[in-house]
């Protein structure tokens, strides 16, 4: 039933349920390829499509983040190496990429499939529902969805769960549900989460409300940091990146303080994931937060960033969070 409900919902064919999102795109992928075909994929993909692209024992090219001109330089030597080896091409990209919450260029990568032969497999799970006019994902609100082969998400991110899913035509749905080895060899979905994303969908298909006090919360957010001097990048979805400038024990000094004393709780993106010096804080509203709580974050992050500038939370060494 959940299937089912969740295949109007994306407009697809077909979908079957996975037990969880990393390993459950990791086996997808590698069920949807052999050696003689050819992976395309953002070099900016998350970590559980990097792996699922490692076990492919074929080749694989990655383009340059978001950047049109080389996927298509990308899949031109793919559409040579494929020919030549018999093979296809399956292009991996996300629907909205969760470290700097822009949107993937989904309509401009369909747009290739006039001139090259491939298939495009999308990692939505930031995008699914929320993203869209109805929250079918990031695919709907680029007006994408007939082009995009196969749809993935997780219900981690707005559906506040776990467990995955996969969608697309009932012929490559068929050979996945024998070919997937994390469902094959592992436990299924729990039907008490099953039971649960049931009344999810339901509140997502008959409660807008909820979708648009999200984005009134995203709008309230976002604005509020531009406004004060933030920079939170190209971001295009309720994602949101604060991009600053420290070493990784100010940083933990940071959203210690946020923590403790401001009662906010963030996600911090520091060294090696990205250079030294360089941090990011990751929010994301939802729509359970109020204005209120909009504005206390605003408060809170105007007051933290300018001791951070003053150097008051320079440290000699990582503090130890569990004891704070």
């Amino acid at each position: 039933e959940l299937e089912k409900v969740i295949s109007k919902f994306v407009n697809r064919e077909d979908t079957m349920l996975l037990n969880f999102g990393y390993q459950g795109i990791m086996s997808c992928i590698d069920a949807l390829v052999n050696r003689r075909d050819v992976i395309v994929y953002d070099a900016e993909s998350h970590a559980c499509i990097v792996d699922g692209v490692r076990l492919h024992m074929g080749h694989r090219y990655a383009f340059k983040h978001n950047d049109i001109a080389d996927c298509e330089k990308q899949l031109q030597r793919a559409t040579e190496l494929a020919a030549k080896n018999g093979g296809g091409i399956l292009l991996i990209t996300e629907g909205v990429f969760g470290m700097d919450g822009e949107q993937g260029i989904l309509k401009e990568i369909a747009a290739l499939k006039k001139k090259y032969e491939f298939r495009i497999l999308i990692d939505d799970a930031h995008g699914f529902g929320y993203m869209g006019a109805t929250g079918g994902g990031a695919d709907q609100a680029q007006d994408c969805q007939q082009d995009i082969d196969l749809y993935f998400s997780t219900f981690v991110k707005s559906m506040g769960s776990i467990g995955a899913f996969i969608s697309g035509p009932k012929n490559v749905l068929s050979y996945l549900r024998y070919n997937v080895r994390s469902q094959i060899f592992a436990k299924s979905l729990p039907l008490l989460i099953v039971e649960g994303m049931l009344k999810r969908m339901d509140m997502v298909n008959t409660m807008p409300e909820l979708r648009e006090k999200l984005w009134a919360n995203v709008n309230r957010l976002q604005n509020g940091l531009k406004e004060r001097g933030f920079d939170i990048g190209n971001t295009n979805s309720p994602v949101t990146p604060i991009y600053m400038k420290g070493d990784v024990p100010e940083a933990t000094q940071m959203v210690m303080d946020l923590r403790e004393n401001y009662h906010i709780f963030c996600s911090i993106v520091v060294y090696p994931v990205i250079p030294k010096g360089d941090i990011i804080y990751r929010l994301i509203p939802t729509a359970a937060h109020s204005f209120e709580d909009i504005d206390e974050t605003l408060k809170a992050f105007e007051e933290t960033k300018k001791k951070l500038d003053a150097g008051l939370y320079k440290a000699a060494d990582i503090p130890d969070m569990a004891e704070a």
